[in-house]
């Protein structure tokens, strides 16, 4: 396999950068549940690697964290938002599965709402990544 061919294939499945954001208040178990459902998502519906884990969550008081009710959609206080940011290379239909998934999971474990399961999906070119060592090993 040609080099080329090895990077464009590692790039497709790298592991996207994932931002929740959600009031502060929750435990530890029910903060983990929200990673793990999120990392077993984007394994299952966008085949990353293992191992391949970049995840924050930041716990904002209600003061810092607003989130309507728009779009027929009747959210709680324990909506979360998910930010994701993959390389632009994913299909629609990779997404909606994604989006379906997240939902899935999150209701399983820690018992979310699928209401309260806010998903922003933000393709970046592959020369905006350095995933290390002050390179653009993808570009």
């Amino acid at each position: 396999m040609r080099l080329a061919d090895q990077t464009r294939m590692q790039r497709d499945q790298l592991m996207p950068l994932l931002h929740i954001s959600m009031r502060t208040g929750k435990p530890e178990t029910y903060r983990q549940a929200i990673l793990d459902g999120l990392y077993r998502a984007m394994r299952e519906a966008l085949n990353v690697p293992e191992g391949d884990e970049f995840m924050t969550i930041s716990e904002l008081s209600p003061a810092n964290f607003r989130c309507g009710n728009a779009y027929g959609v009747n959210r709680s206080d324990d909506a979360v938002l998910i930010q994701i940011t993959v390389f632009a290379s994913r299909t629609a239909e990779q997404k909606k599965a994604l989006y379906r998934r997240i939902a899935e999971l999150l209701v399983e474990s820690p018992g979310i709402r699928p209401e309260d399961v806010f998903v922003n999906l933000l393709d970046a070119p592959a020369e905006n990544w350095s995933v290390g060592n002050g390179l653009a090993q993808f570009a």
